[in-house]
């Protein structure tokens, strides 16, 4: 491994003007001199030490991400954001699931705060609490946060990015209704998830904006994953609610709430029409391409770094909701006129 005294004996200087040069000061050393300690670090491989420069500047350049999983395709696409900006910066990526559990959770986050990470980006688990320990130890330590999600009031002291959420609900639940469906049934998200809740009041405020009630009997509680669309589509079926049209919480939802209903015969839309909300990969290319909200998470992640690498230089960061779109695709259409 290479030392800076291995460069200072090189090039005949002292050890001191090399860390100067190499930190790029300016007062102390001359220009001339500082390009040809460059060189010759560069040439010889020498790589700075982490643990000096904490020591030095008080930061570890290490960054923490506590996220549900990185199989949820949502993630997995703001981490390859997060993961490419970070490491342009400089910075370390310690990554950490908490598979939705807030008992996992804390310890995630209790073991990034003992490795003295410059800074955590969070995807919250949601609880119904207005108030969480792991929370307020997170407060207590000084540690810039930003949070990947909608803010709940156990966490709502940290800044956050999120899509508009309540606007991108509602413009797909008009979608429908301009096509002509009036009885639209809706798959939510789990109840304790902000971001479940506010694409349910687009939903309801797309609704109350044409005039029409939400009826009660058309909602049911999904989940996130495929496997909860898929069983809400089975009661869905069961129930024979005479819906001509289903919104679903997330695309995850949306294609387990298709599988069920084509294996059962029904089709997708002329039978009954449906729209999900992210635009993962795999909704593009469904064998009914699902018609979706757009969500940016490329954006998110991108915007996640910019608010922290804020908040480290010790700036103002507010919170920022970036802006989704629908896409219309196949799996819309006009309703059946029997």
């Amino acid at each position: 491994m290479v030392r800076l005294i291995d460069i200072a004996e090189r090039l005949g200087v002292s050890v001191m003007t090399v860390s100067k040069a190499l930190r790029d000061d300016q007062l102390d050393v001359a220009p001339a001199t500082r390009t040809r300690i460059k060189a010759a670090a560069k040439e010889m491989g020498y790589l700075p030490d982490p643990g000096a420069q904490s020591l030095r500047n008080g930061l570890t350049k290490l960054l923490g991400l506590v996220i549900p999983t990185t199989t949820n395709p949502i993630f997995a696409r703001m981490l390859f954001a997060i993961e490419e900006r970070t490491h342009a910066l400089g910075y370390d990526l310690m990554l950490s699931h908490t598979h939705n559990m807030i008992e996992r959770e804390e310890v995630c986050i209790r073991r990034l705060l003992a490795r003295r990470v410059d800074g955590i980006f969070v995807a919250p688990v949601y609880r119904m609490g207005n108030e969480a320990r792991i929370y307020r130890e997170l407060l207590t330590s000084k540690t810039p946060v930003v949070l990947l999600g909608s803010p709940a009031a156990f966490c709502s002291q940290f800044v956050s990015v999120q899509p508009e959420e309540v606007n991108a609900s509602y413009a797909a639940t008009r979608h429908l209704l301009e096509l002509g469906h009036k009885r639209i049934a809706y798959f939510t998200g789990p109840l304790p998830a902000i971001w479940a809740q506010e694409r349910y009041e687009g939903f309801r405020r797309a609704h109350s904006e044409a005039g029409l009630d939400v009826d009660d009997k058309l909602v049911f509680h999904a989940g996130s994953t495929i496997e909860d669309g898929a069983k809400a589509a089975l009661q869905f079926a069961n129930e024979k609610c005479q819906a001509t049209a289903i919104q679903t919480a997330n695309d995850l939802i949306a294609i387990g709430c298709a599988e069920m209903l084509l294996k059962q015969g029904i089709k997708i839309p002329k039978d009954i029409s449906l729209v999900g909300f992210g635009n993962i990969l795999v909704s593009e290319h469904f064998r009914v391409p699902l018609t979706t909200i757009r969500q940016p998470k490329y954006r998110m992640g991108t915007a996640a770094v910019e608010m922290m690498t804020q908040l480290i230089q010790g700036e103002r960061v507010e919170n920022r909701r970036l802006a989704a779109e629908l896409v219309i695709r196949d799996s819309t259409a006009a309703p059946r006129l029997d």
